[in-house]
């Protein structure tokens, strides 16, 4: 499926989407970082979850669980929230 990198992490991908495989949020999560190592660590955290100024979108819903399923899914946004004053 396609998956819409943030432009901070284009680093790791070098281009705004790529393909990446998985059953669910967490496996497609491992898949990118099998392709482009050390990107998974930028999106979630050593508990397990994702990151707080990290967001992922699938069918255009803002998701929290890394076992939440992909059936179907052709496209999942990862989008990096902007903080600052």
């Amino acid at each position: 499926m396609r998956v819409l990198i943030p432009s901070p992490l284009h680093d790791y991908t070098h281009a705004p989407r790529v393909d990446a495989r998985g059953a669910t949020l967490g496996a497609l999560l491992d898949d990118l970082d099998r392709q482009f190592p050390g990107i998974r660590f930028r999106i979630v955290d050593e508990q397990g979850r994702i990151r707080r100024h990290m967001r992922c979108f699938i069918d255009g819903t803002q998701q929290f669980a890394l076992d939440r399923p992909l059936n179907g899914v052709e496209e999942v946004v990862i989008v990096q929230a902007l903080s600052g004053g």
